[in-house]
């Protein structure tokens, strides 16, 4: 009788060990480690298509002036065209009035 329970308490360890075993997988570790989805990120973001100046629907930065041959380091999306900028502050000034940009075009 006592190697019957006995028997049956090492079953119950190893099932418990593989359910901990199971549930500290190394997906789940890198998706609860922030450095680790920060990582994934910035993996994703080099793995995007950047925009080409064949893609946007100006020839120079609106805000700046400055050609998007140089460099564009963003882009907006207004009424179904996308439009390059050098940067973000230029692209989110312009988007605070797209219409007086594009009126000036």
């Amino acid at each position: 009788m006592k190697k019957n329970r006995m028997k049956k308490v090492n079953l119950v360890f190893v099932i418990a060990l593989f359910v901990v075993a199971c549930n500290n997988s190394p997906e789940k570790s890198k998706a609860d480690n922030p450095a680790s989805s920060s990582e994934s990120a910035a993996q994703t973001k080099e793995n995007s298509p950047a925009y080409t100046v064949e893609m946007v629907d100006n020839k120079k930065d609106f805000v700046c002036g400055m050609p998007v041959t140089a460099g564009i380091g963003d882009t907006a999306h207004y009424k179904g065209k996308v439009y390059g900028f050098c940067s973000k502050e230029c692209k989110d000034d312009f988007l605070k009035n797209p219409m007086s940009y594009l009126a000036k075009k």
